[in-house]
């Protein structure tokens, strides 16, 4: 069953296409990765699903509803969390206040609440602060709880990213080059951790240049080129593909 349909969009930004008729659908609980030689569309495509650009033609629909164009922050709400290409941490933040940040859409108490320190907001305080140091220690994290986060290793940033994303308790996870500047053994981590938030019932769309991770990890693959969808099908049926080969390779 589809979670999230991507149907015939586009987006074009001057006389530039980014984005040509692309329609495609994820599958509910599986790893789907998007692949593509560099300025083939593939973040964009993330830009658009997360709100952060507004289709010029197509739909976007998550559970059956459109969200052409919605705010980045009622995505979110919805149950779309994203990471991005370059680290985005509040890095002056600890470990832990980044993670808790994460939690801020799913957060139920009203601005009366806030104003007056209710016992319903003391509750939901204590409530996301252990679901927090939980996500810290499920990924490994929690011996950095109390530690600035620009002072973690690159691998462990990229980590907490991922788990700060996790915090709004989304279904679906956009995930673009998690895996870019990571050394070997952070990229074997990388791969497990994507396996532990599989296991967790979220769904996961991948952006990727490495492919080891590519096919490693992904139940299907799309392949992007010039903004246009080119290929489409498991790892194996990829990898053999010729259209794909030629468009990372070239034509002899």
């Amino acid at each position: 069953m589809g979670i999230l349909s991507i149907e015939d969009l586009s987006i074009n930004f001057g006389g530039l296409v980014a984005v040509d008729h692309v329609s495609f659908e994820v599958k509910r609980g599986e790893i789907l990765s998007i692949i593509g030689p560099n300025g083939s569309g593939k973040t964009t495509i993330f830009n658009l699903i997360s709100g952060i650009y507004k289709p010029t033609t197509g739909k976007i629909l998550f559970k059956d509803k459109l969200i052409n164009g919605m705010k980045p922050h009622n995505v979110a709400f919805m149950g779309i969390a994203r990471t991005f290409q370059n680290v985005r941490l509040f890095k002056q933040m600890t470990v832990l206040e980044n993670v808790l940040v994460g939690h801020h859409p799913k957060v139920k108490s009203l601005f009366i609440d806030d104003l007056f320190h209710t016992s319903k907001q003391r509750k939901e305080e204590v409530m996301i602060r252990e679901q927090a140091i939980k996500l810290l220690d499920l990924f490994h994290l929690k011996q950095y709880i109390d530690e600035k986060a620009e002072n973690l290793p690159y691998g462990d940033q990229r980590r907490l990213e991922i788990v700060r994303a996790l915090a709004s308790e989304p279904e679906i996870m956009l995930l673009d080059e998690p895996a870019a500047g990571m050394n070997p053994q952070e990229t074997e981590d990388l791969i497990r951790l994507i396996g532990q938030i599989k296991d967790l019932g979220i769904t996961i769309v991948l952006v990727e240049h490495d492919m080891k991770v590519v096919m490693d990890i992904s139940q299907r693959i799309i392949v992007l080129d010039y903004g246009k969808k080119i290929a489409e099908g498991v790892p194996e049926e990829i990898r053999k593909n010729e259209r794909v080969i030629e468009a990372y390779l070239g034509k002899d």
